[in-house]
């Protein structure tokens, strides 16, 4: 058995928040003319409400670019990804709330063009960002594929993002990110962990320069790196996920040993969470569409 999913990760600069759609069009027509074969094409964070300038008019910039979830922008990308026949993550954009919040929300098109999923980022990059935290974790099932969950930059440094997502049953996490800091090393060893411990793919797509650092890259679920951009410059990376390797390994381990989800039985006594308030049930302890503990 194989669940194939090609992918393009697009390494690029971020288009000025106030350059048409159109424009954005004619670029993912141009990669798909290169690469027929693609299903799912990701766009690094922010991509289409790219700002410049001093930091104090920054927030006002955005505030500018911000939409509500359905508006216009919203109906262009899901009938540009309709009229390509294609998964569509253009990034993250900037949404406005009804309340006038600003969310950075990370947005899926599906091939028969409609909005299939929408995240807010639940942790934003403060006191740098000026966005309303996100509430929920999201995933979204690719029909025939497999389910693909969400998380934004920072989210990534916070593990509860990869985990809830894994135990949501998203065997890829799609990470778009505009990281323009010293810490993007950082964030390639975070892709390679989030990958090992929640045994699923990460795909992060990060900004180019001369803004962004790039180094974009494609983990698989025993923490391989099965591509990577070399540097900051615009790339295109390129790769077939089977995502029946998250199934293998899930079920025989990784690296032939380690089986995180069948840690538990029905037996064990609940673990304590003092931190979150909470705990792990061993009788939820498995990702969803997996049987019981053994």
């Amino acid at each position: 058995m194989s669940r194939p999913l090609p992918v393009a990760l697009v390494q690029a600069p971020p288009r000025p928040a106030t350059a048409p759609l159109s424009g954005f069009a004619e670029e993912v027509e141009e990669l798909l003319a290169r690469f027929p074969g693609t299903a799912l094409v990701v766009y690094p964070e922010l991509h289409l409400c790219g700002v410049d300038g001093p930091r104090a008019s920054v927030e006002e910039q955005l505030r500018a670019a911000a939409e509500p979830l359905h508006g216009r922008r919203t109906a262009e990308l899901a009938r540009l990804a309709g009229d390509l026949g294609i998964w569509l993550v253009p990034g993250s954009v900037c949404e406005r709330g009804e309340g006038g919040e600003l969310y950075n929300t990370a947005l899926a098109f599906s091939p028969e063009g409609r909005l299939a999923a929408s995240y807010r980022k639940v942790f934003p990059w403060r006191p740098h960002e000026p966005y309303v935290p996100g509430d929920r974790f999201v995933v979204v099932d690719l029909p025939g594929t497999g389910r693909v969950g969400f998380a934004i930059c920072y989210d990534a440094w916070f593990p509860e993002v990869a985990r809830h997502l894994a135990w949501m049953g998203a065997e890829v996490i799609v990470n778009p990110v505009m990281t323009t800091t010293a810490d993007r090393a950082q964030e390639l060893v975070l892709a390679r962990a989030n990958a090992i411990v929640n045994q699923v793919f990460v795909v992060s797509v990060n900004t180019a320069g001369p803004l962004g650092t790039g180094r974009s890259l494609v983990v698989d679920p025993e923490g391989r790196i099965r591509a990577e951009a070399p540097g900051q410059g615009p790339a295109v990376l390129t790769d077939v996920l089977d995502l029946d390797d998250v199934t293998r390994v899930r079920t025989f381990g990784t690296a032939g040993l380690n089986r995180m989800w069948d840690q538990f039985t029905d037996t064990d006594a609940p673990v304590e969470l003092p931190l979150y308030g909470g705990r792990i049930d061993p009788r939820r302890w498995r990702p969803a569409g997996r049987p019981g503990p053994r």
